[in-house]
C-alpha cells in the first residue's frame, strides 16, 4: 500500500495536501475541521503587525470565471490579509499545534519591510510552536498598495532582504512565497535562496480583472459602483504555476531547491503532475472553497490509487521524475514525426476535428460521405488540435511513426535519433545539422 506520508523541510505529514493561506485558514473553526478531515498542514491565513487595523470591503469580495457547464474555473478576490487580532490568532495557532502535533501549521506573514517590524512578530509566532513561517511576498492588491505583498516580491533585492532578516531572528523554516506578477521567477527564487530561505512556495494570486457589469460599468466583484483589480486563482492558473514550478526545478541555481506548489489543485492528478515536475507538496485553496474540506478525501485516495498502480510506495519515489524532460524548445526533437489517428468505433461523428482543422489548421481531416472523418497523412503536421477539440476521450491520438518510414507530408524518412540538431549561432530560432 502506498504511504502518503510527506517530510518537506523536515515536517512530517501524513500527505502532502496542505490547505494554503486564504480564507480557509483564517481560524480555529475552520482549521480544526479541515484537520478533521484529513488535511496535512494549513497555511494560517496572514497576520500583520498590531498597527493600524485592517478593513476588508463587505460589499463583495470575489469576482469568477465559469465554464459552461458553470463550473468554477477561476476565483478573483480582492479580500486583504486577515482583520482579526493578532494576538486572538496567536492563541489558535498555539492551542491547534498542541491538538494537532502530527499536521503542519505554517503561519503566513506580512508586515512593513522594517528590519523591527519583522523581528516582533516573529518572536510572537515562535511562541505558539507553530511548524514554520512563509513570507506572504505575493499578495497583488491592497497590500501591495503599502509597499508589501508583491511590491516586494517584485524586487529580488527587497526578497533576499527580508529573507535574511527572518532566517537571522527566527530559527525555524523559512518558507517565501512568491508572485506570479513578474517576468522570471528564476530571479525571485534565486533571491530567496541568497537570502537563506528553506524553500519557496508558488504562485500567488495574479493580477486581474474578471469581469466587467455592462449595466452599471464598473469591474466586478462592484464596491458602490467601483471595482479594483485582484487576484486570480483557481484551476485555470495552474498552467501558469506549472510553468514557473517547472523553470525553478531545472534551474542550474536553484535546482533542489524545495518547493511547494499552489495553483489550481483540485484532484490528485494536479498534485501528482506538481510533484513529479519538482514541487514537494501542494497547497489547495479554490477546490476547497468550491468543494468543501472534504474534497481532500478523494485527493487522498486517488493518489494513493495511482500510487499503487505505478508501484511507488512513498511520495519521494516521485518527486521530481519530470524535471529531466522540461527543455527549451531549440533542445526538441525535430526528427520526430506523429500523425492524428482517428478512432472510427468510438467517433460519434460530431464534426468538429473537421471544422477546426478545414478552418484554421491544415485542412488534414477528410469528411467522408456518412460523416466519416480520416486523416489526410499528407497534410497532416501533428499539432494536436483536433485531440483537444474533440469531445471524445482518445477517440484522436497522435501516433509516432517508426523509424524507416517515409512521411508522406515532407517524402523524408522518419530517423529514430535525436539527430543532434543546434541553433544558428546568428539566428536562435534557425535550426541545423551540428
Amino acid at each position: 500500500m502506498a504511504d502518503l506520508t510527506t517530510e518537506f523541510l523536515g515536517i512530517r505529514t501524513p500527505n502532502p495536501f496542505w490547505l494554503a493561506s486564504a480564507p480557509p485558514t483564517d481560524k480555529e473553526y475552520n482549521v480544526r475541521r479541515a484537520f478533521e478531515a484529513g488535511w496535512g498542514g494549513v497555511v494560517w491565513k496572514t497576520l500583520g503587525s498590531d498597527g493600524p487595523p485592517i478593513v476588508n470591503v463587505n460589499g463583495a469580495r470575489y469576482g469568477a470565471i465559469w465554464g459552461a457547464d458553470r463550473r468554477l474555473l477561476g476565483l478573483n478576490n480582492i479580500e486583504l490579509i486577515t482583520d482579526r487580532p493578532l494576538q486572538i490568532n496567536l492563541d489558535e495557532i498555539k492551542q491547534l499545534k498542541q491538538e494537532y502535533p502530527d499536521r503542519a501549521i505554517i503561519v503566513s506573514l506580512m508586515v512593513p519591510c522594517e528590519e523591527q517590524a519583522w523581528k516582533d512578530i516573529l518572536a510572537r509566532v515562535d511562541e505558539t510552536g507553530a511548524d514554520g513561517i512563509e513570507l506572504n511576498f505575493g499578495c497583488p492588491h491592497g497590500m501591495a498598495e503599502r509597499g508589501m505583498g508583491s511590491a516586494v516580491g517584485q524586487v529580488p533585492e527587497y526578497i533576499e532582504m527580508v529573507t535574511r532578516w527572518c532566517k537571522e531572528n527566527y530559527d525555524k523554516p523559512v518558507i517565501v512565497k512568491l508572485t506570479p506578477n513578474i517576468t522570471d521567477i528564476r530571479f525571485a527564487a534565486r533571491a530567496a535562496k541568497a537570502g537563506g530561505a528553506d524553500a519557496v512556495s508558488l504562485i500567488n494570486t495574479i493580477n486581474s480583472i474578471t469581469s466587467v457589469n455592462l449595466d452599471t460599468m464598473s469591474p466586478e466583484p462592484s464596491i458602490d459602483g467601483k471595482g479594483t483589480h485582484g487576484g486570480y486563482c483557481g484551476p485555470a492558473v495552474k498552467p501558469i504555476c506549472m510553468h514557473m514550478v517547472a523553470e525553478i526545478a531545472r534551474d542550474d541555481e536553484t535546482s533542489g531547491f524545495p518547493i511547494s506548489a499552489i495553483g489550481g489543485v483540485t484532484t490528485w492528478r494536479d498534485a501528482a503532475e506538481y510533484m513529479v515536475t519538482g514541487a514537494g507538496n501542494v497547497q489547495v485553496c479554490t477546490a476547497a472553497m468550491t468543494y468543501g474540506f472534504k474534497i481532500v478525501e478523494e485527493m487522498i485516495s486517488g493518489l494513493s490509487d495511482w500510487m499503487d498502480s505505478k508501484g511507488y510506495t512513498s511520495t519521494s519515489e516521485f518527486m521530481g521524475q519530470a524535471v529531466p524532460n522540461v527543455t527549451d524548445w531549440q533542445y526538441l526533437n525535430l526528427n520526430y514525426v506523429a500523425k492524428a489517428k482517428i478512432d472510427q468505433d468510438s467517433c460519434i461523428k460530431c464534426g468538429r476535428c473537421f471544422a477546426a482543422c478545414e478552418d484554421t489548421s491544415h485542412q488534414a481531416i477528410w469528411m467522408k460521405e456518412g460523416r466519416v472523418f480520416e486523416v489526410n497523412d499528407a497534410e497532416c503536421v501533428a499539432c494536436n488540435l483536433c485531440v483537444n477539440v474533440c469531445p471524445v476521450e482518445d477517440c484522436i491520438t497522435m501516433e509516432p511513426m517508426a523509424a524507416g518510414e517515409t512521411d508522406p507530408r515532407t517524402g523524408k524518412e522518419v530517423v529514430a535519433e535525436y539527430g543532434n540538431w543546434t541553433t544558428h549561432p546568428n539566428n536562435p530560432s534557425v535550426f541545423e545539422k551540428a
